[in-house]
C-alpha cells in the first residue's frame, strides 16, 4: 500500500485557497460513499444534492485525477476532499470499482502506446480530465446540479424577499418612525422570520429590538444592523451560487440548522486546547452559554454552545483556566467558530500559562480577517494584552500602539481593573460592533473570570 500523505501536501495541490476550504469541507466520511484504495490509486462517490453522487478517482504516482463533476479547476474540490480522507485513514483498502478500473486501465494503455506525432502529451493520458478542462460548468462553488427548490427553501427565500422589503420601507420612512419604538413591530417581523424557518435572523431581529432608545447613538447602530441583515437577505437568496463554505456560513446565519450527528461525522481537529473564557446571555427565557477554546498548535478559535432554559443549571463544560487535549469537529462555514467537543485524551487541567496574547494591533488583524469572510459575525474571539483605562470618559483596553473600547460598563469590569493593577495583562474578549466584552483575566496566580453571568451565578 502506498505510503498516505499528510494532509498538507494535499491541500497545497489545491488551485486556489476557496478550492482547499471547499475540500475540507466536503472531507467528511457521511458525504462519501464506495471509498477504497489500492496501491495505485483512490476512488470513491461524493454525494450531493443531485440523485446521482460523482465519481471521483485519483491516480497517485503522477497523479492524475478523474470527477464526473463540471467544474474547471483542476484538481476539484472532490478530488483533493477524497485524497483528505484518504490521507485521514478514513479510506479502506478495496477493490476497484468499474468506473475506476476502466479509467485508470485506459490510462495505463494510453501510456503503454506510442504517442501520435503532435498530439498533445496529455490529451490521451488524462481522459476524462483533458476533455472537462474545455467543457463549459456552472459556478466552480456549487456542486449542486439544477434541481428545483424544495418546500424549505421556497419559505425562507419568501420570508427574506419579505424582510428585505420591509427594510427598504423602514429606511424610506426614517428611523424616527414610532412605530420602532414599540417591541410589537420588531416581533412581528421576527414572528413571520420563524414561520419562514430562518430563526438565527429572527433572533438577530429581536435583538435589534433591545438597541432602539438605549443610547445617544442608537440610530446609527439600529441602522448599521439593518444594512447587515439586508447583506444576509441578499445572500440567502443566492446562497446556491456562492462558494459553498461561504454558502454554509450564510445558512448559518439565517436560521438553517446542522445535524450534530453529521458535524460529529466531519473530520475532527486534534489539539490541546486553552479554555480561554466563557460568557452567559438570557435570550428569549433561553440561557445561552459560549465557551471559547483556543488551540494551542492550530491556534484556531473554536465556540462551544450550550442552552438552558430559564431558572436551570448549565455545566458539563470545561472552565475558562484550565486546558485539555480533545477532539474538536467543526461545524461547515467561512470562518467555522461553533464546534463540538468529540473524544478527549485526558480531563481538563491547570492552565499555567492561558492561550497566546496579542496586541491591540493584533486583535484587529485578527477580528478584521474574520469580518472580512463573513461580514455578519455578531462577535468574535480575541486575547489581547493590555491594560483598561479610561478615554474621553469611556473604559477602553489600551497598549502602547492604540485601544479598543470596552462594550458598556461590564459587571466583571471592577474585578478586571483589580486585576490589571494598571499594567497589562492578557484578557480573552468577545468583539461586538458595540465594544470588547472581557471574559477572563490570564495572570501569573490563575485565570479570573469576569465574564457576564446575564444575572446568574
Amino acid at each position: 500500500m502506498t505510503d498516505r500523505w499528510r494532509p498538507d501536501h494535499v491541500e497545497a495541490m489545491a488551485p486556489d485557497a476557496a478550492g482547499a476550504r471547499a475540500a475540507r469541507t466536503l472531507a467528511v466520511p457521511h458525504r462519501w460513499g464506495a471509498t477504497g484504495a489500492d496501491e495505485a490509486a483512490v476512488w470513491g462517490e461524493c454525494r450531493g444534492s443531485g440523485a446521482e453522487p460523482y465519481q471521483v478517482t485519483v491516480e497517485l504516482a503522477t497523479p492524475a485525477f478523474r470527477c464526473s463533476c463540471p467544474s474547471r479547476k483542476f484538481p476539484c474540490k472532490h478530488a483533493l476532499a477524497l485524497l483528505l480522507l484518504w490521507a485521514h485513514g478514513h479510506v479502506p483498502v478495496g477493490a476497484r470499482p468499474a468506473h475506476a478500473a476502466a479509467w485508470l486501465a485506459a490510462r495505463a494503455a494510453a501510456a503503454a502506446s506510442p504517442r501520435r506525432e503532435g498530439a498533445p502529451a496529455d490529451a490521451t493520458v488524462e481522459g476524462d480530465t483533458a476533455r472537462k478542462r474545455s467543457a463549459p460548468s456552472r459556478h466552480d462553488g456549487d456542486d449542486r446540479p439544477d434541481r428545483p427548490p424544495t418546500d424549505r427553501e421556497r419559505r425562507t427565500g419568501a420570508g427574506l424577499a419579505e424582510l428585505d422589503r420591509w427594510l427598504a420601507d423602514r429606511v424610506r420612512v426614517g428611523l424616527t418612525d414610532p412605530a420602532l419604538a414599540r417591541r410589537a413591530t420588531w416581533d412581528e417581523v421576527a414572528a413571520r422570520l420563524v414561520d419562514a424557518q430562518a430563526g438565527s435572523l429572527a433572533n438577530r431581529v429581536r435583538r435589534l429590538a433591545g438597541v432602539v432608545g438605549a443610547s445617544p447613538d442608537w440610530h446609527e447602530q439600529v441602522l448599521a444592523e439593518l444594512g447587515m441583515i439586508h447583506v444576509l437577505c441578499r445572500a440567502g437568496a443566492r446562497s446556491a451560487a456562492l462558494p459553498d463554505d461561504l454558502a454554509d456560513g450564510v445558512r448559518t446565519a439565517v436560521g438553517w440548522t446542522v445535524r450534530q450527528a453529521d458535524v460529529l461525522g466531519s473530520i475532527p481537529v486534534d489539539d490541546r486546547w486553552h479554555v480561554a473564557g466563557r460568557s452567559d446571555t438570557l435570550e428569549d427565557r433561553i440561557v445561552v452559554r459560549r465557551t471559547w477554546l483556543r488551540g494551542a498548535a492550530t491556534k484556531r478559535w473554536v465556540l462551544l454552545l450550550s442552552f438552558a432554559a430559564y431558572g436551570q443549571s448549565l455545566g458539563g463544560e470545561p472552565v475558562p483556566g484550565t486546558c485539555l487535549r480533545a477532539s474538536v469537529h467543526p461545524y461547515p462555514g467561512a470562518v467555522r467558530l461553533r464546534g463540538l467537543l468529540g473524544e478527549r485524551q485526558d480531563d481538563p487541567a491547570p492552565d499555567p500559562h492561558g492561550p497566546p496574547a496579542v496586541g491591540v494591533v493584533g486583535a484587529c488583524d485578527e477580528v478584521g480577517a474574520a469580518l472580512a469572510r463573513e461580514p455578519w459575525l455578531e462577535r468574535h474571539p480575541v486575547t489581547v494584552r493590555a491594560a483598561p483605562t479610561l478615554h474621553q470618559g469611556r473604559w477602553v483596553l489600551a497598549d502602547g500602539a492604540g485601544h479598543l473600547p470596552v462594550a458598556g460598563a461590564p459587571e466583571g469590569l471592577p474585578a478586571l481593573v483589580a486585576c490589571s493593577g494598571g499594567r497589562p495583562v492578557p484578557i480573552t474578549c468577545e468583539w461586538t460592533a458595540a465594544g470588547l466584552v472581557p471574559l477572563t483575566v490570564h495572570g501569573i496566580d490563575g485565570a479570573v473570570d469576569v465574564g457576564p453571568r446575564g444575572g446568574f451565578t
